[in-house]
């Protein structure tokens, strides 16, 4: 009897591992494999990195400005080294800044702020470059 009762048992336990064994597969076709594709991916970083070169762009522009040159005089910093310790900030700082200085030269060009307060905002955008980039 005993004997009869191991043999059932086996069996049964057999059927269960065949069917896991044969079920588990065509779960696991179903799922999806990333969330995100290889493709998607390269293009989110392409675009991260066109982003920061335009706000880079965008930040030595503004430092290229006329009045630009006088807040470097005032401020008795080196043009060249501050521009090139723009590409030194974080994409977050560099998005910032820049739009900063966007809307810094669209209220000078609209006439909403002088030459001597663009030279203030360009003052301060050298400061904070200067600071973020010793920090």
């Amino acid at each position: 009897m005993h004997s009869d009762q191991s043999r059932i048992m086996r069996a049964m336990m057999t059927a269960v591992f065949a069917a896991a064994f044969t079920v588990a597969p065509a779960f696991s076709a179903t799922s999806p494999q990333h969330l995100v594709t290889p493709g998607q991916l390269q293009q989110s970083a392409v675009s991260a990195s066109q982003a920061r070169q335009s706000n880079i762009q965008e930040i030595r522009q503004f430092l290229s400005l006329p009045q630009a040159k006088e807040a470097f005089q005032r401020a008795h910093v080196n043009p060249k080294e501050v521009k090139k310790a723009v590409a030194g900030l974080s994409d977050q700082e560099l998005a910032q800044l820049s739009e900063r200085a966007h809307k810094a030269q669209r209220d000078f060009a609209a006439g909403s702020i002088s030459g001597d307060e663009l030279i203030l905002i360009i003052l301060g955008v050298i400061l904070l470059i200067v600071l973020i980039v010793v920090a």
